[in-house]
């Protein structure tokens, strides 16, 4: 079998039972993935939603198919946490690539706008943004860089003086 040493073999499904002609959940996934030698990845060649995550119908309803692969091989996701793809690779359904942690932490890991935010440790005038420096917005939690805004208000109060 090409995914030999992805988990337990045998044993019920995620619904328990055979599904029709196509054979059991976990055989779907399997024939439904590609493994990729180099990086260890099960790469998913079924359908995919429109960011790039394997999707499969279980039981009438469509679910992200690493989530199944998890549940599949491993077992439950714990309550509160989400699926970290270690890879990196939205498409690998390897439940060995898959980690639970809180949404926070996979955001937090991730290259999206509030990743790159977060891990920032400068301000885009080079002040470090840490300590007393910073001061977080009410609305939005968003860091402020305390020496750029007293800055900017000392420009807006000449600015002021002169039109004044």
């Amino acid at each position: 079998d090409r995914h030999r040493a992805a988990g337990p073999r045998g044993g019920a499904s995620m619904s328990g039972h055979k599904i029709g002609y196509r054979g059991t959940l976990r055989q779907r996934l399997l024939r439904l993935s590609m493994p990729e030698p180099n990086s260890g990845c099960w790469i998913w060649i079924g359908a995919t939603n429109r960011g790039g995550y394997g999707s499969v119908g279980v039981n009438g309803r469509i679910i992200s198919a690493h989530r199944v692969a998890y549940r599949e091989f491993i077992g439950p996701i714990p309550r509160g946490l989400t699926l970290d793809h270690l890879c990196r690779v939205r498409s690998c359904i390897n439940p060995r690539h898959l980690e639970p942690v809180p949404f926070r932490e996979n955001v937090l890991r991730g290259t999206g706008v509030a990743a790159r935010y977060a891990r920032r440790t400068h301000c885009q005038h080079g002040h470090e943004l840490s300590g007393d420096n910073v001061r977080r917005e009410n609305r939005s939690n968003q860091r402020i860089c305390r020496e750029c805004h007293r800055l900017r208000s000392i420009r807006r109060r000449r600015r002021q003086r002169v039109c004044d």
